[in-house]
């Protein structure tokens, strides 16, 4: 079958993977909150389709 330390790096690589990835998902929720508080300190609105500057479609 398989030996214990086979499987014991690769516990510690999918351990490792896992906090990769979490910590880039907290890195990246930390930078969308502080834009978005930058934005409203500045006082900018968020662009969608649905702002006030864009007139709806009419024919």
């Amino acid at each position: 079958m398989t030996d214990k330390s086979d499987n014991d790096w690769k516990t510690k690589a999918a351990l490792a993977a896992g906090a990769a990835v979490g910590s880039a998902a907290i890195a990246a929720a930390l930078l969308f909150v502080n834009k978005r508080r930058k934005d409203k300190a500045e006082g900018h609105s968020p662009t969608t389709s649905k702002a006030p500057h864009f007139p709806p479609e009419t024919d």
